[in-house]
């Protein structure tokens, strides 16, 4: 399976509180490569054996951001809460799917302008109402704690780039699921370990408990940055379609940091590098105080449109990253560091 086609079956399945479509994809699809497991955690994990037991951890969060039923009214509008930080903005006129005893599709209401102050401006989530177009039938399948998840399928856009959900972060997770299958054909240096974490987005709870379980010596998160668009400073994002971004910060370690750059210019491997004056804001912060502490980096794919159902990448972007994260790990990574 090329790498298009996985991030369109990740991106097309939910991962948000115990709905699990997305993990369970990912672990039928690790466990050809390699030993898997989920963890009580929520995480599913993957190991590949190496020559030695010192072990390199890779981590991509595989949930995504989602919503919460807090209320439902006798004609069938529901509110809700967010699961991570959406822009509120996109909401009106989006189609979502709420998990209910049975699967509502639903449209987030949105007031014709011919009937809206000019002024009209929505400050909270709780502003907006789903039709479930269920009536007074709502309460009877709708609960309060249901979760609500954008229901976009995934599609192409010119010049190899798709838009769709979730891609933060299945595309991380599209690296490791093709770095699985790559490496299993390989001799490696180190044992290597693949961790699909959860709850990235309420708070990096999931890389958190999934790295106390694995107690790696050295790791790598990869997730998505800010892609480029009108009116953002350079200096505030990536760039589109420049391949992989190795980003550099105080939290990050910077042997693995340095290394990943040499391995880059020594495989003429194309990337561009992101500097981040304080955390990450990803899996990486966490992971890099694990225990005692991990060696940790972090590579990045920029995205536009971050945390909407129309995020949008570039599939060559994704491939650098494999690319690069490949001739990492047999290289050996940090090991001798």
């Amino acid at each position: 399976m090329d790498i298009k086609t996985l991030l369109c079956e990740l991106s097309s399945r939910v991962s948000v509180g115990n709905i699990s479509e997305a993990d369970d994809y990912a672990a039928e699809y690790l466990s050809k490569y390699a030993k898997t497991y989920k963890s009580d955690n929520g995480a599913v994990i993957a190991t590949l054996k190496g020559k030695s037991d010192y072990t390199l951890m890779l981590d991509a969060h595989i949930d995504e951001v989602a919503f919460v039923v807090t209320g439902v009214d006798g004609d069938g509008f529901v509110t809700v809460n967010t699961c991570g930080g959406i822009d509120i903005r996109t909401l009106p006129a989006k189609s979502v799917t709420i998990h209910s005893k049975q699967k509502v599709t639903g449209v987030f209401c949105s007031i014709p302008p011919h009937l809206s102050p000019e002024d009209t401006d929505f400050e909270h989530i709780t502003d907006f109402k789903i039709d479930s177009m269920l009536q007074s039938k709502a309460k009877e399948i709708i609960s309060v704690g249901d979760f609500v998840t954008f229901n976009t399928k995934p599609y192409e856009l010119l010049n190899g780039r798709l838009s769709g959900k979730s891609f933060d972060d299945r595309a991380g997770c599209t690296v490791l699921l093709e770095l699985a299958k790559r490496l299993s054909k390989k001799e490696l240096p180190f044992n290597v370990t693949f961790v699909l974490s959860d709850m990235e987005e309420l708070g990096l709870r999931g890389a958190k408990t999934a790295s106390y379980e694995v107690s790696p010596d050295e790791a790598i998160a990869i997730d998505v940055s800010f892609g480029d668009a009108p009116d953002v400073s350079s200096d505030d994002c990536g760039k589109l379609s420049n391949r992989a971004t190795i980003r550099t910060s105080p939290v990050l370690d910077k042997a693995v940091t340095n290394k990943l750059f040499d391995i880059a210019k020594q495989n003429s491997i194309p990337y561009q590098s992101e500097v981040m004056g304080r955390s990450t804001g990803t899996n990486s912060d966490i992971i890099s105080v694990n225990k005692s502490g991990v060696k940790t980096g972090l590579v990045s794919i920029p995205i536009r449109n971050m945390h909407t159902d129309n995020e949008v990448i570039d599939v060559a972007d994704i491939e650098s990253v494999c690319d690069l994260l490949e001739k990492y790990i047999l290289s050996r990574g940090v090991m001798n560091v």
